[in-house]
């Protein structure tokens, strides 16, 4: 019996692994190697890649791709349309295959706004926050809240997500 639930619209490759409570919605591919962990929701037309580990807990709105070499922690939410990458430097003609992506780490509890874009080889930290429409393109710290293009310090936030301290706006 399934403990988890997979919209009928949605398809799962083998060497998939999917925890108890975890709700797939509609239009979704799981690729082989992922594992999703317990109590997560994936939203319409969400695609998890190759041996991606997302944690317990996870949120991810619709339209995100998580691409091989990203890894997320607890109870990460991942906003709309959020665009993560894995090759600083993609061809098509000259493609480098997957020992050279660039790994990729959201940290527990962090949340991250619609339409961001994350470029890989970035760590963000606990219970940060990555405002909607920001690049990041360097580390975020623990309990940052990080706005704009690129991404900078703007305040710190606690874990329910307040905005505890402001600074003015600061390269990292």
């Amino acid at each position: 019996m399934m403990s988890y639930f997979i919209h009928e619209s949605s398809y799962v490759d083998d060497d998939v692994h999917i925890g108890e409570g975890t709700k797939i919605w509609h239009f979704c591919h799981i690729q082989s190697g992922a594992t999703i962990g317990e109590k997560c929701s994936l939203g319409q037309n969400v695609n998890i890649s190759n041996n991606v580990k997302i944690g317990n807990g996870v949120k991810i709105q619709n339209n995100v791709s998580v691409y091989e070499g990203v890894t997320i922690e607890n109870k990460v939410f991942l906003g709309p349309s959020c665009v993560f990458t894995n090759d600083l430097t993609p061809r098509a003609e000259y493609p480098k295959g997957k020992q050279n992506y660039r790994p990729t780490l959201i940290k527990e509890g962090a949340s991250i706004g619609a339409n961001a874009t994350i470029i890989c080889g970035v760590t963000i930290g606990k219970y940060a926050m990555v405002a909607a429409g920001s690049v990041v393109t360097k580390d975020i710290p623990d309990f940052c809240l990080a706005v704009g293009v690129p991404a900078r310090k703007y305040g710190r936030v606690d874990e329910k997500g307040n905005i505890i301290e402001r600074f003015e706006i600061m390269t990292f």
